[in-house]
C-alpha cells in the first residue's frame, strides 16, 4: 500500500485559476495517459516537460477538461516515484472531476501528507525536513518561513548528523576497548570519550537555547489583551491587527466573548486575543464573557494589560495587576491625550519593573513603542533567520533535551570513574534520541501520527 500509486488534489478548495491535481506511484503516468489526448503520449514524452491537450473519459469518450499536464519521471521528483501533475481549470466541480476520472482508472486517493511521507521513506528528505514542509505552508510571517525553509534545507539535519557522527566515533572507540582489553587503553579511551561527548554536549544546549525563540516564530505568542471595559482594549487589538476587527463603542461591555486574530509584530506571529472586560457584572452573557478572559488570561505567553490615564486607579484595575502576577505583560496606559488622572507612581510601584507604554489609540499614537517592547521581550538580541538555525518544533526540543540527560549521565559516570561500558550505554542513548530527531530510529506509529497532521494533497 504504501508504493501503489496515489493521487490528491493538491492546491486549496474553492474556485481559482487553477487548480492541480497530483499523481504519484509506478502507474502515474499511464494512467494519466489512458485518459489525456494530446499530440504526443505521456508515455513517450521526456521528464520534465509539460503538455497542453484535453482529458477524455476512456469509457464514454467524453471530453472532461480542459488541461496541461506536468510529467517527472523517476528518481528527480519530490516523491522519487514517477510524478504526473494535471493543472485544470479551478472550480470545485471541475477539479473534483479530475481527480474522480484519476482514481477510476487505477489511483487511490492519498492519506493525509502521503507525498512527503514517500518522500521520507524513499530517501529524498529526512524527518526533519520532513516536518519542516508542514511548517512552511503554516507560516504566518516571513522569518517563520524562513526558519521553515532552512528545515526543509537541511541545515538541521547537518547538524545532527555531525553531532551523532561524533558519537558514533566515541562508542566506536569504546567497542575497540571492550574487543581487545589486553592493550588495557580504558584511561585514555575514557579520557577521549568525555572530551567528544563534552563538544556534543555544548552544542546541544546552543540548540535548545534557540528553542524559545525557534518555538515562537513556529507557534506565535498566545497574547491576551485584558482591562476593565472600555478602556481600550478593542482598539488595541484594531490598531495591531490594522483593521476594524473588533467593535469599539464607549458603552461598557461592548466586547462579549475572545476575539482571536494572527498578527506579524516585526517578523514575530502574535496570536492575539482580545477578551471581555473583566468586571463584576449580573448580565449572564457578559458574564460567560468574563469567564472566558480569565481562562485566556491563564494560557498567555504575554499579556497587555490597558489602562484608562484618563481616570483614577480602581479596585478593579489593582485585582488585574494581581491577576497578572508571575506573568509576561506590557502595561498599556491608553488615552493619553486627554486629561490625566492616573497616579502613575503607583502604575510603576504595581508594574514591577514591566515595560510601561504610553498611547493613544484613538491617534495611533504608542503603537512603535509597544511593538519594540514586545520585540525586546522574546528576542533580546533581534530576530535573526538567515546565519541561525532555530529549533522550533516541539518533538526536537523534547528529545534534544533527552539526548542532553542521556550526556549528562554519561559524564556523570565519568566522574564516578565507572566502566567504560557503563558509559557507553548513556552515549548510545544519546545517540539514538539525536536519530528520532532525523527519522533514523523512529516506528511508524510515530510517523502515521506526524503526517496525519499534513494536509490531503501534501
Amino acid at each position: 500500500m504504501e508504493f501503489d500509486t496515489i493521487a490528491a488534489i493538491s492546491t486549496p478548495v474553492g474556485e481559482g485559476a487553477i487548480a492541480i491535481v497530483r499523481i504519484s506511484g509506478e502507474d502515474a503516468i499511464s494512467i494519466a495517459d489512458r485518459i489525456f489526448c494530446g499530440k504526443e503520449s505521456l508515455t513517450e514524452v521526456p521528464t520534465h516537460t509539460i503538455h497542453y491537450g484535453f482529458l477524455e473519459d476512456p469509457k464514454t469518450k467524453e471530453r472532461v477538461e480542459e488541461v496541461m499536464v506536468s510529467v517527472l519521471r523517476a528518481p528527480k521528483t519530490f516523491t522519487r516515484e514517477d510524478v504526473v501533475e494535471i493543472n485544470c481549470h479551478g472550480g470545485v466541480v471541475s477539479v473534483n472531476r479530475v481527480l474522480q476520472l484519476v482514481l477510476r482508472e487505477g489511483a487511490r486517493l492519498a492519506e493525509p501528507g502521503e507525498f512527503t511521507k514517500r518522500a521520507f521513506l524513499n530517501g529524498r528528505i529526512d524527518l526533519s525536513q520532513a516536518e519542516g514542509v508542514m511548517d512552511l505552508i503554516r507560516a504566518k510571517t516571513d522569518k517563520a518561513m524562513n526558519v521553515a525553509l532552512q528545515q526543509v534545507e537541511g541545515r538541521l539535519s547537518h547538524r545532527i548528523r555531525r553531532l551523532r557522527q561524533t558519537l558514533i566515533e566515541a562508542i566506536a572507540s569504546v567497542e575497540v576497548n571492550i574487543d581487545y582489553p589486553e592493550y588495557d587503553a580504558e584511561s585514555v579511551t575514557l579520557a577521549k570519550l568525555k572530551e567528544q561527548v563534552i563538544d556534543v554536549r555544548e552544542e546541544i544546549v546552543q540548540l535548545l537555547r534557540s528553542a524559545r525563540e525557534g518555538k515562537i516564530l513556529r507557534e506565535g505568542i498566545q497574547t491576551a489583551i485584558v482591562g476593565r471595559p472600555n478602556v481600550g482594549k478593542s482598539s488595541l487589538m484594531n490598531s495591531l491587527v490594522q483593521e476594524n476587527k473588533a467593535i469599539v463603542t464607549d458603552i461598557p461591555g461592548t466586547t462579549r466573548d475572545v476575539l482571536e486574530e494572527y498578527v506579524n509584530i516585526r517578523g514575530v506571529p502574535l496570536r492575539l486575543v482580545d477578551t471581555a472586560g473583566i468586571r463584576e457584572t449580573e448580565d449572564i452573557v457578559e458574564k460567560i464573557g468574563v469567564e472566558r478572559s480569565h481562562q485566556v488570561l491563564k494560557e498567555a505567553d504575554l499579556v497587555l494589560l490597558v489602562l484608562n490615564s484618563a481616570e483614577e486607579l480602581t479596585k478593579e484595575d489593582e485585582a488585574l495587576f494581581q491577576a497578572i502576577e508571575g506573568l509576561e505583560a506590557i502595561i498599556v496606559l491608553n488615552k493619553i491625550d486627554l486629561d490625566q488622572k492616573i497616579e502613575e507612581k503607583r502604575i510603576q510601584e504595581l508594574a514591577q519593573g514591566r515595560p510601561i507604554i504610553r498611547a493613544s489609540l484613538l491617534k495611533d499614537e504608542g503603537i512603535d513603542e509597544l511593538e519594540e517592547a514586545i520585540s525586546r521581550i522574546f528576542f533580546e538580541q533581534g530576530v535573526e533567520t538567515t546565519e541561525m538555525s532555530y529549533v522550533s518544533n516541539a518533538r526536537h526540543i523534547g528529545l534534544l533535551e533527552k539526548a542532553k540527560e542521556a550526556i549528562d549521565e554519561a559524564l556523570h559516570s565519568t566522574e564516578m570513574e565507572m566502566p567504560v561500558d557503563v558509559v557507553q550505554i548513556d552515549v548510545t542513548r544519546a545517540w539514538e534520541l539525536l536519530g528520532e530527531i532525523i527519522g533514523e530510529n523512529v516506528h511508524d506509529g510515530l510517523l502515521d501520527q506526524l503526517f496525519s497532521q499534513f494536509c490531503l494533497g501534501k
